[in-house]
């Protein structure tokens, strides 16, 4: 009897050994939620990171939970800055109860003043809590003397205080986050200073610190370096004549289109002549044969016609196969002419690069910019905006302002920060102007649409 409880024993404690290595622990999710991530796989990395924060506290894995926080937060950024707001002060929360590593604690301290500079400036409201995050954060680096978390921290302070529109404090902090930079953070900081500069009308110096800034096979920081240059470079050199470059290019490019549609008639003109010349030849052979030979020839004839009609049937198809193909490569060329044309023109707009790159910062244009803007998109989308404002003169400015930036494709977060108002706002704003201004009630159809098809309908009305 003894041996048997000993062997039952034995056995549920071998079950129980066994269960516990099975079971997925809290740290394990989290790597698991963090694959999700890197795959972009943003709601299913949520949801498993929701379970690992429970779990977590379960286990008393207070590390891992700080960090599950985190990564909700960087997951939701963009979409809800207030939840991610909050996210953030509660993993501080956790770590603050249960710390281990003050290099941890600087970047929630980080973290949290970045999101609540972000929800400062999409509510309007005061900077003062993202401040405080973010100075606290730089007081404990410097006593950490970690060059990397100054660095960090200082550019988050400048980007800060950049929008706060204190652009002296902003340049001091991005000075001092550039003393401190290394390779990981070398480039944000000099992102930074540059604007900085960029803000003070300093454009040599900009400039300079665009050129020094490594690309490699980043794609998106390429595209701010080089644009940023081009805009330096036009706003110290000679803007008239970028101008009258891009307006002599225009007028190449219409030449070449024209010209392209008289070879088109010429050909035709020539088709038709040879047509009418082998119908005269064949029929002065066909005369001949009937003169020789009166029944035979007739034969003759209808079978060689026959033949002879396909077989010019076929070249003539094939000719006009060749033709089309030609004159829709030559349009192809053109429009890719006109296409490259209108992108030079977009990103040698001050203005224009001014609402592409406004990299989450709030923006702001006067009268002047925004005419500037609506005369720039007029010539180069067929006078859109005219048309609208003669068919709905009624429109208020706001709403014109808002088709504007739609046609420049521009995304629902960039008109966000033009019109201080959340992505869901804008959302609402452009089902409202397609429903009240423009008329369309389907709700598959959206502002895009309407404005895509806009042009062509109110060229034939004003015709």
């Amino acid at each position: 009897m003894i041996r048997l409880r000993h062997t039952l024993l034995f056995v549920s404690l071998f079950m129980l050994i066994c269960t516990s290595c099975h079971r997925t622990t809290a740290r394990q999710l989290l790597g698991e939620a963090e694959t999700l991530l890197e795959q972009d796989s943003l709601l299913q990395a949520s949801m498993l990171l929701r379970k690992v924060v429970i779990q977590a506290e379960a286990e008393a894995d207070w590390h891992t939970q700080y960090i599950a926080l985190q990564r909700q937060a960087e997951a939701i950024a963009w979409s809800n800055t207030d939840e991610a707001l909050r996210l953030m002060l509660q993993a501080l929360e956790v770590y603050r109860q249960h710390p281990d590593n003050e290099r941890n604690h600087v970047m929630l301290l980080d973290y949290a003043g970045t999101y609540a500079a972000q929800k400062a400036y999409n509510d309007d409201t005061s900077f003062d809590e993202a401040l405080r995050l973010t100075q606290r954060a730089y007081q404990l680096a410097d006593s950490l003397r970690d060059n990397e978390l100054r660095s960090q921290t200082l550019t988050t302070l400048a980007n800060i205080h950049w929008a706060m529109e204190e652009y002296d404090e902003a340049l001091d902090c991005a000075r001092r986050a550039d003393s401190f930079a290394v390779p990981s953070t070398e480039n944000a900081a000099r992102q930074v200073l540059a604007r900085c500069y960029l803000s003070q009308d300093s454009l040599a110096q900009a400039e300079a610190i665009y050129k020094s800034m490594p690309t490699d096979s980043d794609i998106h920081m390429a595209y701010i370096v080089q644009s940023n240059l081009a805009s330096i470079a036009v706003r110290l050199r000679d803007a008239e004549a970028a101008e009258a470059a891009i307006d002599s290019a225009f007028e190449e490019a219409e030449r070449l289109y024209f010209n392209a549609l008289e070879q088109k008639d010429d050909y035709y003109q020539a088709v038709i002549q040879q047509e009418k010349h082998n119908d005269n030849l064949r029929l002065w052979v066909s005369v001949s044969v009937l003169a020789i030979v009166l029944l035979l020839a007739l034969a003759a004839m209808f079978y060689y016609r026959l033949r002879l009609s396909r077989a010019r049937q076929r070249h003539r198809l094939q000719l006009m196969a060749q033709e089309t193909q030609r004159q829709q490569e030559q349009l192809a060329q053109a429009q890719e002419v006109i296409h490259f044309l209108q992108e030079y023109i977009l990103q040698r707009s001050e203005v224009l690069q001014k609402l592409s790159q406004s990299d989450g910062q709030r923006i702001s244009l006067s009268h002047r910019e925004w005419a500037d803007v609506e005369r720039t998109l007029n010539a180069i989308d067929g006078q859109c905006i005219a048309h609208i404002r003669q068919l709905y003169p009624d429109m208020s400015d706001e709403d014109l302002q808002l088709c504007i930036l739609v046609r420049l494709k521009l995304s629902n977060r960039v008109i966000g920060n033009i019109f201080c108002i959340t992505i869901s706002a804008v959302q609402h704003r452009k089902t409202r102007i397609k429903k009240e201004v423009f008329g369309e009630k389907s709700p598959d159809v959206t502002l895009e649409q309407v404005l895509e098809r806009l042009p062509v309908v109110s060229a034939t009305i004003l015709s």
